[in-house]
């Protein structure tokens, strides 16, 4: 089993489980001894993972032998028995899996002379049946049967198949769902022959299908006529073969086909198979076992019914069609190209779409893409560009299957209403009634029928349909890029939403099936494209279309996107487009984007957008793990092989090679947008050629950042080279470097040039995430003696411990020091290294703000730090002591050192046991002296019983602007006293945060008085957050 069978095989198990079994999966599975690279994988990925997820994962990590022995066990600890039977029949015995032997001829000839009325046609028509499923094939041209390894590849889960997999009492219903166009019918059919194939035994011999496409349209029948429709040789034995409901098949094909009200399958359900009743009526009984128990079921669909089958089919199995693998894309592709250098060229150019590739799991897309590159390749073009969009590839498709001058203007535009009004309403069959609807005679879909572009359905002669759904979004896109004619423009007409509707979220979320359409649109307002389909088909194309698609840029979140997801479909759709004019229209508003980049079309995609985007002034990048390769496997690529050399690499090295191509590019942004001002690259897998790349633009003079923020990226090596980079970067003032940083002498050297270079005009550090040594911190501070320029200072999250914090004071407690604000916030440091840090307070004139936070300095820290600001050379003004384990006893010497000469004006103690400790506050809040204009005690244990004197406090301070309770059980009680007492007379106060659990009658009418008298007043009763306020929001 190679490794893609292998995952499949795996994700089809893991798909079978709930949300919670799967959770449970994922639990015993933590507990077994894990191979080396699944332990160094972050055990958050595999949590968050779904069944799909979790199976590539496990592929991508694990030997195949721990993977088979691992599932099996951990089914069998699930206590899911016919899931664990299941995972050893497909994992354990697969390696030894044999054809079973069919039985003698004599058997067989006796089974057929003791079968009942009726068996003997059933086995006498599993030769025409075989005719059926033949002509029912994958793709145009498929003459050799390429697609029954796809086939057998599903069919080993579906268990009434398969003889080695255990049965069960009660009879099967699987689903076979998968997207448009992946062989879920094809599966369906050859289910059917093997139901009946004398294979499985004389038992199983009655196979029914039920096309839903056909279904749609048909009156009220019974059960009996609906079965016998097509095998009217069977009309006279049906009683007969109904009564054995255990030895019959029913295969539902295409569910999301049949056009029925919401609930119409449930509706009226009936159990008498000679009965006339609605269709919908007869299948949902069938679902709901209500009709013919023990038969046994098939049903297909695409994704969007899922939610409806849940509600219907008793026990289901659900069994994703995956259509084409990768593998079956490659193989396919070298037998349409016979040559190996071409096949392998077009393929390349498939997989470097990411859109194209993923459409590619269905045969037919994989044809039109064979069809379309081979044409050019033949002509003697290069193919590449027409592979860069979807809208390219499939235009090109389209317009070499006709002659220029085709003049089917008009049958191109019915054809486009009909997609348009079928994709609206989410169905993909068009019967001819519709075609009748608009004056299309079937001769006039034949140039398209010839084609491949349509096809006739070969069971509902009377039902055509485009060749792939992905053709119809294309063909719905024609409908609002064309011309309107006077009678057709109000689509209303035929239930076709506007533009603006199209590319709405709301509108995409009821229908998915509106994105590629949307995406199609933005492609044909290309106007060489346009040109290209006026010539051939002699149709009008609109001018308007653009400006139509800017004026519903607010749709696409333009302004403000709503979401990392919103803004990764605008910046798709306007690659899509091609066009420069209109992309930087679109991307004209943006100062600020934020890019989360997955893959190499991302990175494509997002560098077309953004090389229209001069305005931008701050770029936030996040690289996903897996787009650049080298430093997770032993091959370092080269960015200059040759020709030759490249397509002897193995494809992760040329993919990783072409990702580094685009990635120059996307780099180059930083030097050539002279407005780029701030650049952001957080939690980012990069590799060290990706880093040396992007090290490359930033040091170029045309880059012009002024602020620098590089936080938790891979590899580690990658600091060195931003500070080498950042070196002598006249224009750069804030820099940031969080993460696993190594601190050794290299990064010391460079941490040195930095802070020493006379170019330099480096104000703003944070570095954190590291610990160091007594020495290392010793020569960092040597490097602070140098530098003149700096006035904010970060080492949040470091390892600095109070030997480390006392280096760190001698310097910057230096007359000569410019800082002004350091935060050291969960440093480690204690009440040890106060007393140094207070004589920093007492000496340095510069520095006013500090924060402390998460360092356990208790109350005599505190004690020691309010020697420093009694002193009035001090001038602190923002103080954070946020989660100090500070209690009542701490807030004594700050009431003292706050009611005399003190400079404090912003002081936060959130996350204090402090508790009655607050009364001991309002004595400072009361005192005339004090200079406080923001106090914050979120999350402090207040009690109710000081809230009046609290109240009394707040009226007298005419200084206090902001007070934080959030997060404070201060009940009904406390918060009536405080209102009760603010009501009374207007003071300085113009934000309260409270924490209120109901708002009572009493309470909202004090709200009311309070807010007539203090109009400037805000109050907030929702500020019961679990996250506490930030802790150096003023320091930034």
């Amino acid at each position: 089993m190679t490794s893609p069978q292998l995952q499949y095989t795996l994700q089809t198990l893991l798909e079978q489980l709930s949300e919670g079994e799967l959770g449970t999966f994922k639990s015993i599975l933590r507990a077994f001894p894990l191979e080396d690279v699944l332990q160094k994988t972050p055990w958050s990925e595999v949590e968050e993972a779904n069944g799909r997820k979790l199976a590539e994962i496990l592929v991508n990590t694990s030997s195949e032998c721990w993977i088979r022995n691992a599932t099996v066990k951990v089914f069998e600890e699930l206590n899911l028995p016919e899931l664990s039977e299941m995972a050893k029949v497909e994992l354990l015995e697969d390696r030894q899996m044999e054809e079973v032997d069919n039985p003698e001829l004599g058997d067989l000839e006796e089974d057929l002379e003791s079968a009942k009325p009726g068996e003997k046609e059933g086995w006498r028509n599993v030769t025409d049946e075989q005719s059926l499923v033949s002509r029912n094939t994958f793709w145009r041209g498929d003459s050799d049967n390429f697609h029954d390894h796809v086939t057998q590849r599903n069919q080993r889960f579906i268990p009434f198949l398969n003889p080695r997999r255990p049965t069960q009492p009660a009879p099967y219903t699987v689903v076979l769902h998968g997207p448009a166009g992946v062989g879920k019918t094809t599966l369906a059919k050859k289910c059917m022959l093997d139901w009946k194939d004398y294979n499985l035994g004389p038992k199983a011999r009655y196979a029914f299908y039920l096309s839903c496409k056909g279904l749609s349209r048909l009156g009220p029948c019974s059960f009996a006529e609906l079965i016998a429709r097509d095998q009217p040789e069977l009309q006279d034995d049906i009683p007969d073969i109904l009564a054995q409901a255990q030895r019959i098949l029913i295969v539902v094909d295409g569910l999301d086909e049949l056009r029925v009200p919401p609930g119409a399958l449930i509706y009226d359900i009936c159990g008498d198979w000679l009965k006339p009743k609605p269709v919908p009526v007869l299948l949902g009984s069938l679902l709901k076992r209500k009709m013919l128990p023990k038969a046994a079921l098939l049903v297909t669909t695409r994704p969007r019914s899922l939610r409806d089958l849940q509600l219907l089919a008793e026990k289901p199995i659900y069994i994703r069609v995956e259509g084409f693998l990768e593998e079956d894309r490659r193989a396919y592709f070298l037998r349409h190209f016979g040559e190996e250098d071409q096949a392998t060229r077009a393929f390349e150019l498939m997989r470097s779409n990411a859109a194209l590739f993923q459409l590619g799991s269905a045969p037919a897309v994989c044809w039109m893409v064979c069809t379309s590159l081979k044409l050019q390749m033949e002509n003697g073009e290069d193919p590449a560009t027409t592979c860069h969009t979807c809208t390219g590839l499939f235009l090109h498709f389209l317009c070499s299957r006709f002659p220029k001058g085709a003049q089917l203007g008009g049958t191109l535009r019915a054809l486009s209403i009909l997609a348009a009004q079928g994709l609206w309403a989410q169905m993909s069959v068009f019967h001819r009634e519709d075609l009748e609807s608009f004056g299309v005679q079937e001769s006039d879909l034949r140039p398209f029928l010839d084609r491949g572009i349509l096809r006739q359905d070969r069971d509902s002669k009377d039902c055509y349909s485009f060749l792939h759904l992905s053709f119809q979004q294309f063909f719905t896109a024609l409908f609002y890029a064309l011309e309107k004619e006077e009678e057709d423009r109000d689509g209303h007409a035929w239930d076709i939403g506007d533009v603006q509707r199209l590319l709405s979220g709301e509108e995409r979320v009821q229908n998915p099936d509106l994105i590629q359409a949307g995406h199609f649109l933005f492609g044909l307002a290309n106007e060489k494209r346009a040109a290209e389909l006026e010539t051939t088909f002699g149709c009008v194309m609109s001018r308007e279309i653009k400006q139509e698609l800017l004026r519903c840029r607010a749709n696409l979140h333009v302004k403000k996107p709503s979401s990392m997801a919103g803004l990764r479909e605008l910046l798709c759709c306007l690659y899509e487009s091609q066009e420069g004019e209109l992309t930087k229209a679109v991307m004209a508003p943006f100062r600020e984007i934020s890019v989360h980049l997955t893959s190499k079309s991302e990175m494509v995609q997002c560098y077309f957008s953004l090389k229209h985007c001069p305005d931008l002034e701050k770029l936030s990048l996040q690289v996903a793990k897996g787009v650049f390769l080298e430093n997770y496997v032993d091959l370092e690529p080269d960015l200059e092989l040759e020709r030759d050399s490249y397509f002897t690499l193995p494809n992760w090295a040329r993919q990783d090679l072409q990702s580094l191509h685009v990635w120059k590019d996307f780099c180059s942004l930083v030097s050539l947008n002279s407005n780029l001002k701030f650049l952001e690259v957080r939690q980012s897998f990069l590799s060290e050629s990706s880093v040396r790349v992007l090290c490359d633009h930033i040091v170029r003079n045309t880059c012009h950042l002024q602020k620098a923020e590089i936080k938790n990226v891979t590899p580690d090596s990658a600091y060195r080279d931003f500070c080498l980079a950042f070196i002598g970067k006249p224009t750069l003032t804030h820099l940031t470097l969080e993460g696993h940083i190594e601190w050794e002498r290299t990064m010391l050297l460079l941490m040195c040039d930095l802070f020493r270079t006379p170019r330099g005009n480096l104000q703003y550090l944070r570095f954190g995430g590291h610990s160091a040594t007594p020495e290392q911190w010793a020569d960092f501070s040597f490097l602070l003696k140098a530098n003149q320029s700096l006035r904010h200072l970060h080492l949040s999250a470091n390892l600095l411990l109070d030997e480390g914090a006392k280096l760190l004071y001698e310097t910057i407690g230096h007359p000569t020091n410019l800082l002004q604000k350091l935060s050291l916030e969960n440093c480690r440091l204690t009440e040890a290294s106060c007393k140094e840090l207070a004589n920093v307070l007492i000496v340095n004139q510069h520095l006013t703000h500090l924060c402390l936070a998460k360092n356990p300095i208790g109350d005599r820290g505190v004690e020691l730090l309010c020697e420093g600001l009694s002193y009035p050379d001090c001038k602190l003004q923002t103080l954070v002591l946020q989660q100090c384990n500070i209690t009542k006893r701490g807030c004594r010497p700050i009431s003292k050192v706050l009611q005399g000469v003190c400079s404090l004006t912003d002081l936060d103690l959130s996350l204090n046991h402090i508790g009655c400790g607050l009364w001991i506050l309002c004595k400072a809040l009361e005192n005339p002296d004090c200079n406080l204009k923001h106090l914050r005690l979120w999350s402090c244990s207040l009690l109710p019983f000081y809230c009046q004197h609290l109240g009394s406090a707040l009226i007298s301070n005419q200084k206090l602007e902001t007070l934080d309770l959030g997060q404070n059980h201060l009940w009904k009680s406390g918060i009536i006293k405080l209102l009760g007492v603010l009501k009374q007379r207007p003071g300085s106060l113009k934000t309260l945060r409270l924490k209120t659990y109901d708002t009572s009658l009493e309470i909202e009418k004090l709200l009311e008085e309070v807010k007539g008298k203090n109009p400037k007043l805000t109050i907030d009763c929702d500020a019961s957050g679990e996250a506490a306020p930030g802790c150096c929001d003023s320091f930034c």
